[in-house]
């Protein structure tokens, strides 16, 4: 089993910066995926960013390209959502997920999911 545990949610000011860590324990894979999604109340949960499992791919919405980075560190087994200029739309619950499947950056379909990690955009 692969347990996912986000961290680095919290309160910040329009045109502020936060960076979230999502680190992975348990079983590896060999290649896998893994991303970020977001879902604020009473709305669809959705794709903000996927990573490849060697990091020479990154996928991004619209609504955040330019503005959000993904990465990953293979040696903490970490991934990381670098946030830019944050807006008050942004404010969500940002969840990481991972899956075995390369396919899974792509077609976004993701097997673990971690706990979710709250990032609010006020002043």
């Amino acid at each position: 089993q692969v347990q996912l545990v986000e961290s680095g949610g919290g309160l910040v000011q329009p045109g502020g910066s936060l960076r979230l860590s999502c680190a992975a324990s348990g079983r590896t894979f060999v290649r896998y995926g893994m991303g970020w999604f977001r879902q604020a109340p009473g709305k669809e949960r959705e794709f903000v960013a996927t990573i490849t499992w060697s990091g020479d791919s990154t996928y991004y919405a619209d609504s955040v390209k330019g503005r959000f980075t993904i990465s990953r560190d293979s040696a903490k087994n970490t991934m990381y959502l670098q946030m830019n200029s944050l807006k008050p739309e942004d404010t969500a619950v940002y969840y990481c997920a991972a899956d075995p499947d390369w396919s899974s950056v792509i077609h976004r379909h993701f097997a673990y999911w971690g706990q979710g990690t709250q990032v609010t955009v006020s002043s």
